[in-house]
């Protein structure tokens, strides 16, 4: 799928691709971090029928609803495709040293080699989270590598 950029000077930058039956979707990313979901009419596709302010969280909500079955599918697909892959669902016990702290205070990456690719929340994904996310009693941990670097995240999340 081909996703067009467009700079829109003092605006932002417009991202838009075709849907399989032809329809114009386009986000509109502006300076103030606001995004604008664009429907785009099916007879002129240089006409918006349809557009949908969105804050910082309605975006974030939007990326987590679609974004987190295609992460499965992807992580599902890696471990058909790369030999020693695995990846890890670690739960964030009440107890354990890293609840309500950062996620960086735990520097798996560095210590380990794994990566954390998602954060389940009550039934919320979040995607890629940075450093600075807290982790919660309850969170569900999503972490990619070899069977090695993942059993030391275990480790780290259980003892500190």
């Amino acid at each position: 799928m081909e996703v067009e950029q467009t700079v829109l000077p003092g605006i932002g930058l417009r991202h838009e691709f075709a849907t399989r039956d032809g329809r114009r979707i386009g986000v509109v990313s502006h300076r103030t971090g606001r995004r604008d979901l664009v429907i785009y009419d099916p007879d002129d596709p240089d006409r918006a029928c349809e557009v949908v302010k969105l804050n910082d969280e309605e975006a974030d909500a939007l990326v987590e609803l679609l974004g987190a079955p295609r992460i499965v599918q992807r992580l599902n697909a890696l471990h058909r495709d790369v030999e020693g892959l695995v990846s890890l669902q670690l739960p964030i016990l009440a107890g354990t040293p890293y609840a309500g702290r950062p996620m960086g205070d735990a520097r798996v990456r560095t210590r380990t080699g794994a990566s954390i690719v998602a954060v389940v929340r009550a039934g919320q994904v979040s995607a890629s989270p940075g450093p600075e996310f807290a982790l919660a009693p309850g969170d569900i941990v999503v972490v990619v590598g070899s069977p090695e670097s993942t059993a030391a995240v275990a480790d780290i999340f259980s003892q500190g």
